[in-house]
């Protein structure tokens, strides 16, 4: 069994994956309630918890798996993109879990991770397709045609799609976590109310930084009172913006590749209406369940079944890299 341990952001994780892809534990513990005092993330925080979280939350893992490290014969860790700090975390523990016990280790990139989500039991979905992967920190658009790679087709040239979910949260005074405020907030409201715009240059590459200061200007130019009045169709506007972006690229990586299957994965991926848009595009789409849409230690497990794991000692140099890595 494969032993994963994933610290990339805010969120402390650890799972064990059979090498057949079968999910015996995934155990997440978020840090949401911590940081939202603070309007986002704090890596200096986020790296602090991460510490304080990590023994508890592997020991977590193994005893739901019914497992004990002694059927371990893989550690796997995610070693980037993502906080430096919070990454070097989980790559020191998972470095000295495998040179404890002489075990190989699988460093795996977080993106990577994502698609692999997509290769998990019970219901597993084989190369080749066009993937979808939208966070807070990333946004891309890949073609999958093997098990252990990708080749990037569009990226997102400013903010990632949860970040703009977020900073239109913020926008509109929702709070932090402001993906899934908005989204409850656009659910009472009408999509059609306001006309922002959805980016629509040629190619596949995202840019959502004119999105959120169009929803600025439409704020101040409606004035307190009605801005607040007109908030949720404010924020369904605003969502509906953001899934059609995502959508249209989608649309069009299908028709350059030829592809006819879609899957997605990050926890932008959890949203509603973003499933339901997609599902209209007429591929055949696969969307893991929620909690493999998040930051999860099982879908880095599930990359790591394709990773040619490094042995004992040549690991323990291993460092993490905090920005996105050519594919």
């Amino acid at each position: 069994m494969i032993l994963a341990v994933e610290t990339s952001c805010d969120d402390t994780c650890a799972a064990v994956v059979t090498r057949e892809g079968e999910v015996r534990s995934n155990v997440i513990a978020s840090q949401g309630l911590l940081h939202a005092r603070y309007g986002g993330v704090v890596p200096e925080i986020a790296s602090r918890r991460h510490l304080e979280l990590i023994d508890a939350v592997i020991a977590d893992a193994l005893e739901s798996a019914g497992a004990t490290m002694d059927d371990v014969d893989t550690v796997a860790v995610t070693r980037g993109p993502g906080l430096i700090g919070a990454l070097l975390v989980g790559v020191s523990e998972a470095k000295a879990l495998a040179a404890a016990r002489r075990l190989p280790l699988a460093p795996v990139d977080h993106l990577q991770g994502h698609v692999a989500a997509n290769f998990l039991a019970p219901d597993p979905f084989a190369p080749p397709f066009v993937c979808l992967l939208a966070s807070g920190g990333h946004t891309l658009l890949a073609r999958v045609t093997a098990y252990d790679g990708y080749a990037t087709l569009g990226q997102t040239l400013d903010d990632a799609a949860g970040e703009a979910f977020d900073k239109g949260a913020r926008l509109l005074a929702l709070g932090f976590p402001g993906g899934p405020a908005l989204s409850r907030l656009a659910a009472g409201g009408d999509p059609a109310a306001f006309a922002f715009p959805t980016g629509r240059m040629g190619g596949l590459d995202f840019s959502f930084a004119g999105l959120k200061t169009a929803l600025l200007y439409k704020v101040r130019d409606l004035g307190e009172h009605e801005a607040q009045r007109r908030r949720a169709d404010l924020a369904a506007s605003y969502q509906h913006a953001i899934v059609e972006a995502l959508a249209l690229r989608c649309a069009r990586g299908l028709e350059q590749t030829g592809h006819d299957t879609l899957a997605i994965g990050g926890g932008v991926a959890a949203n509603g209406p973003l499933r339901e848009r997609l599902a209209q595009l007429g591929a055949r789409l696969h969307v893991p369940p929620r909690e493999l849409c998040t930051d999860n230690a099982a879908m880095i497990a599930s990359a790591a079944r394709y990773v040619e794991p490094a042995p004992f000692p040549d690991y323990l140099a291993l460092d993490a890299y905090a920005t996105k890595r050519a594919a």
